[in-house]
């Protein structure tokens, strides 16, 4: 007859790790990775161009394997689309949802977008270079889905709209066209972000700071919009 074995004592048996479902790389179990990821993408882009920024490239920036980039994303295209709506659109939402309620006065309204916009650049410095590279050059990948097909619609066209409406109240300058004072907020606020490595080496301007570029803006506009 067969006596049962006794238990033996000491250090209980270890229990096998789940396994990672296959395809799944390790590194991937980093909360924090994708968040890294879409920082590198957004870094290279503004650096090099979206057409010339290769996966691999993100992931070098980034310190990781491409695989990485095919798990969360899947190619390229797809990177792109959850940079444009989860790095750029927050930033223009905020943009819009900081400017006040319709019935806010135009010159506060001129005021704020400045101040926002200078705050935004300051914060993410990526933005001026991207948006000269992607939005403002003929052939930029971002000009089509993301300036005509969301911005547009959100934030320059609102505010054309409603220098138009100060403009038939008489709250403004009549010799200015609404449209054109929307192109001319960005020329005071993200062209001179982008260029300037260029302005401050020829003049020698390292003494101005964001702080100075907005009050020369709302100087200029200020003068420029009062009727």
């Amino acid at each position: 007859m067969n006596t049962p074995k006794p238990a033996q004592r000491g250090r209980p048996r270890k229990t096998a790790a789940p396994k990672r479902a296959p395809g799944r790389p390790a590194a991937a179990d980093n909360p924090d990775l994708r968040e890294r990821l879409l920082d590198a993408a957004i870094a290279c882009y503004a650096r090099h161009g979206i057409a010339a920024t290769s996966l691999r490239a993100i992931a070098a920036e980034a310190g990781v394997n491409p695989a990485l980039l095919h798990y969360y994303f899947g190619d390229k295209e797809q990177l792109q689309q959850a940079v444009s709506n989860e790095r750029l659109m927050p930033l223009v939402l905020g943009l819009r949802d900081g400017l006040g309620g319709e019935d806010a006065d135009v010159f506060d309204l001129i005021g704020r977008f400045v101040a926002n916009i200078g705050r935004i650049i300051e914060t993410h410095p990526w933005l001026p270079s991207l948006w000269v590279r992607e939005v403002l050059c003929e052939g930029g990948a971002l000009r089509q889905t993301l300036l005509y097909d969301k911005i547009g619609p959100l934030l320059p066209r609102m505010l054309a709209a409603r220098f138009a409406q100060a403009q038939a109240q008489g709250r403004i300058n009549a010799d200015l066209d609404p449209r054109l004072l929307m192109v001319s907020l960005i020329g005071l606020t993200l062209f001179p972000a982008a260029s300037a490595p260029i302005w401050r080496h020829l003049f020698g301007a390292e003494d101005l700071d964001p702080a100075a570029q907005r009050r020369h803006a709302l100087a200029l506009l200020d003068r420029g919009l009062t009727p």
